[in-house]
C-alpha cells in the first residue's frame, strides 16, 4: 500500500457529518497501483448494512458502540484492499409518514407514540392505538407481523428521512468505500430500501412482512454470484440480523454459499435491550446455515 490509513480516514471525525472531498480521495488512491477487480479468481463482497449518520453515536437512532464498529470495518477494508472484489451498502431511506414513526399513530388522547413503543395486535383491537393513515392495511400489517412470528411493531424515532444527513453514509466509511472502488476500479452497489410506508424492511431481500411478494430478486442474483459475502453495520439486532437471516434462507439450497457468509463481530452493534434474542438468533443461524460470526482481525481472505 502506497497510501497510509490515516491519509485517508480520520478516526477522530467518525460520526462527526465531515464533508467528504471526493477529489481528494481519487487523488489518494490513484497513488496505489491498479488492481482491477475483475481479475480476481475469488470473488469477495463487503455488505455494509445501513452505515449512515443516524445510525451512528450521535444520530437519531445512535446504535452503542457504532463509532469502534465502523471504525474496525474501515481497517478491515484496508487490510483487505486487494482481497475484497465489490462493495455493496445498504441505505435505509424514509418519509416523516410511514407505520413505524410516531406520526402515523394515536392513542384515545390524540397523543403519537413515544419512540420505542410496542404496539401489538391487542393494542389495536382494543383502541388503544389507531393510525391515522391507511387504516385497514395498517391493522392488517400489525396482525400479519405478530401471526407471522416476526417482530412487533415497534415505534422508532424518525430517522433516516429521504434526502437529509442522517440518511447519508457515514462521512468516514464513505471515504474509504470510495477509495476502495477507484483502486479496483468498480462500482459501489448503492442498496435503497425502506420506502414503502406500509412495511418495515430491517433485512435488504424483504420486508417484515407484506401481503404481495416484495422480495428482491436482482439483488439476489447479484449477491449469489460471489463466492465470500462479508457483512457488518448497524444495527446487529435489526437490519444486519435480518439481513443475514434472509441471505441464508434464500440461499438454504447451496450449502457452499451458506457456509461462506462470514459477519463481523467487532464490526456492528446492537440497539440496548436486544442483546439475548440477537445472540440467539445468530447461534440457530451458525447452527443451521453455517454462517460464521469471526473478528475482523482473525478473517483471512
Amino acid at each position: 500500500m502506497n497510501v497510509i490509513f490515516d491519509q485517508i480516514i480520520n478516526r477522530d471525525a467518525i460520526g462527526s457529518y465531515e464533508k467528504v472531498n471526493f477529489n481528494e480521495v481519487h487523488y489518494l488512491a490513484s497513488q496505489e497501483e491498479s488492481n482491477d477487480a475483475k481479475q480476481d479468481e475469488q470473488r469477495v463482497l463487503f455488505l455494509g448494512i445501513d452505515l449512515q449518520n443516524d445510525f451512528i453515536e450521535g444520530g437519531a437512532l445512535g446504535v452503542p458502540g457504532s463509532h469502534e464498529d465502523v471504525y474496525s470495518i474501515m481497517r478491515f477494508i484496508y487490510r483487505n484492499l486487494s482481497k475484497i472484489t465489490n462493495i455493496a451498502v445498504s441505505l435505509d431511506t424514509h418519509s416523516m409518514d410511514q407505520i413505524f414513526h410516531p406520526s402515523w399513530w394515536i392513542d384515545q388522547k390524540g397523543n403519537h407514540p413515544e419512540p420505542l413503543t410496542i404496539i401489538t395486535i391487542e393494542d389495536v383491537e382494543l383502541g388503544k392505538w389507531k393510525p391515522l393513515y391507511n387504516f385497514e392495511q395498517s391493522i392488517k400489517y400489525v396482525k400479519g407481523l405478530e401471526q407471522q412470528g416476526q417482530k412487533q411493531l415497534c415505534i422508532w424515532p424518525f430517522h433516516c428521512i429521504e434526502g437529509t444527513p442522517g440518511a447519508a453514509l457515514e462521512s468516514q466509511f464513505s471515504k474509504m468505500i470510495h477509495y476502495h472502488s477507484i483502486v479496483r476500479n468498480t462500482e459501489v452497489k448503492k442498496i435503497v430500501k425502506g420506502l414503502d410506508p406500509l412495511s418495515e424492511k430491517y433485512g435488504i431481500i424483504e420486508p417484515e412482512y407484506s401481503q404481495e411478494d416484495q422480495t428482491d430478486y436482482d439483488l439476489l442474483n447479484y449477491i449469489g454470484e460471489f463466492d465470500k459475502v462479508v457483512v457488518a453495520g448497524e444495527a446487529e439486532s435489526h437490519c444486519v440480523y435480518e439481513s443475514v437471516k434472509q441471505l441464508a434462507e434464500h440461499f438454504v439450497s447451496i450449502e457452499s454459499f451458506t457456509n461462506n457468509i462470514y459477519v463481523l463481530k467487532d464490526g456492528m452493534s446492537c440497539i440496548p435491550g436486544f442483546e439475548d434474542e440477537t445472540e440467539s438468533g445468530w447461534k440457530q443461524l451458525s447452527d443451521k446455515y453455517g454462517v460464521k460470526l469471526v473478528e475482523s482481525s482473525e478473517l483471512i481472505l
